[in-house]
């Protein structure tokens, strides 16, 4: 059994959105833990000779390769699910403590429509955990909002050396509905 989106359409174009907005914003390395949400922009960095994509096994490893980029003097985003965001909270204290920037991209589940309730718990608490972490929130519910919202949120967190989160809602993404 497994999920599955339904095709393609022109309310996808999120996905596209993404990848360029990442490298508008500088970013030069971007680590993420596999996720279908993510994979139009996870497949354009591994395509891009000037991107570096580093696959986690867990969302703890990004949040570090993410300061260590910027110790390094590169700018890296994290790429993951909602519900990667609880396994990350405590090596969020490393980006609060250190002031290192920090992009995250979390594509959400638990929310609108969801079919898992597994899901459901980290879906319901990724926001407030965030906030609870010191991460400045910014949320896109529709197409024409992903790029303003990442675009704001990679501003603050790069030039602002902060920890911002742009949250991709369930709605957004769309329905997932489950395969016997």
């Amino acid at each position: 059994m497994s999920t599955h989106n339904p095709p393609a359409t022109d309310s996808d174009n999120w996905q596209h959105l993404v990848f360029g907005e990442l490298k508008r914003a500088g970013v030069e390395i971007i680590a993420y833990v596999p996720d279908a949400a993510h994979a139009v922009a996870i497949a354009a960095a591994n395509d891009d000779p000037d991107t570096t994509a580093v696959s986690c096994t867990t969302e703890e490893e990004g949040v570090a390769i993410c300061a260590g980029a910027h110790l390094g003097g590169k700018r890296a985003a994290l790429l993951m699910q909602s519900s990667g965001v609880g396994n990350c909270i405590n090596m969020l204290s490393l980006i609060a403590i250190c002031r290192f920037p920090l992009l995250a991209l979390v594509t959400m589940r638990g929310e609108w429509a969801e079919f898992n309730p597994w899901q459901s718990p980290m879906g319901q608490a990724t926001e407030g955990s965030l906030k609870l972490m010191g991460v400045q929130c910014f949320r896109a519910e529709q197409t024409e909002d992903v790029a303003a919202q990442l675009g704001a949120a990679s501003d603050t967190a790069f030039n602002g050396d902060q920890a911002c989160a742009l949250i991709l809602g369930q709605r957004l993404i769309g329905r997932k509905k489950w395969l016997p």
